[in-house]
């Protein structure tokens, strides 16, 4: 069938007034998908940025943590609230996580079990890297749960994010208690001085975004079992007593380490504060 002249001019004009309607509607739509990708990356883009932040603001509010654990060991009945902000992480306690041996003359003196601090991110707010191991605190040494200066520290702080984990996946900021040991004279007697403080979980009402420490006691023992210069007899070492949660996540250079200058004759001294962790207590 041959066209006319005329329907053909018909059929033209018909086709281009539908051609703008069509190419709006096309454009309209692909400006939309477009605008919703857009602010969905943004989303989530400033969602990663603000769950970062409040990360490495944690990093600090656990550097202040050890350091407050450090002042309330020692003292019975000293009390410490210290507060933090969070939308997407959570501040958790696990009791009994670690079990610290002490030996004199190669003979076992003493143990005792600690908790450690956690304030935890799930990997789906915010990622690093499987096995990510940083030492924040302190700085300039390697991990250890032994030093041996009055400046060192007695808690360690880290960040680890290690899967798969018995309780879940996470980045996380942990606060472990480590063992200072302090050498001095007095009259022509040795005196090593061992400081270690123990967590101990209290009451977890979380009213807040807080966690409060709680100086609760103070226990000396006392050795003089040093009939021998072996360096070998005399040192520490470390279990691991919750599941998953072994030297792959601490990260201790060693799990056994040697008290340092102890000469036959020396009076060790072990002083371990007990502080007990509550989560919120105080609002």
């Amino acid at each position: 069938m041959k066209l006319k002249p005329e329907m053909l001019t018909e059929f033209r004009r018909n086709q281009k007034a539908a051609s703008p309607i069509v190419s709006t509607v096309i454009l309209t739509g692909a400006i939309v998908v477009l605008l919703i990708g857009v602010i969905i990356y943004a989303n989530n883009f400033l969602e990663q940025r603000m769950t970062e932040f409040e990360f490495n603001t944690v990093k600090q509010f656990m550097q202040t943590a050890a350091l407050q654990m450090d002042d309330v060991a020692w003292i019975p009945g000293r009390v410490q609230t210290i507060r933090y902000a969070s939308r997407t992480g959570s501040m958790v306690f696990l009791n009994d996580t670690l079990e610290y041996s002490i030996y004199v003359g190669g003979q076992l003196v003493c143990n005792y079990s600690t908790g450690i601090l956690m304030f935890n991110v799930p990997v789906s707010k915010y990622s690093i890297q499987n096995n990510y191991y940083e030492l924040v605190f302190p700085t300039s040494r390697e991990p250890s749960f032994l030093y041996n200066s009055s400046s060192d520290p007695i808690g360690n702080v880290f960040v680890i994010e290690k899967m798969p984990m018995p309780d879940g996946n996470y980045i996380r900021v942990v606060l472990v208690p480590c063992i200072r040991i302090q050498n001095s004279t007095v009259g022509n007697q040795n005196h090593v001085r061992i400081f270690l403080p123990l967590l101990k979980s209290g009451e977890n009402p979380r009213r807040s975004q807080s966690v409060t420490l709680s100086g609760r006691s103070v226990l000396v023992n006392v050795s003089n079992n040093t009939r021998t210069d072996n360096p070998a007899d005399y040192y520490v070492t470390v279990a691991f007593k919750a599941a998953g949660f072994d030297n792959s996540f601490f990260n201790f250079r060693s799990t056994a380490e040697l008290i340092p200058n102890v000469t036959e004759g020396s009076i060790i001294e072990v002083y371990v504060g007990e502080v007990v962790v509550s989560i919120g207590l105080h609002g």
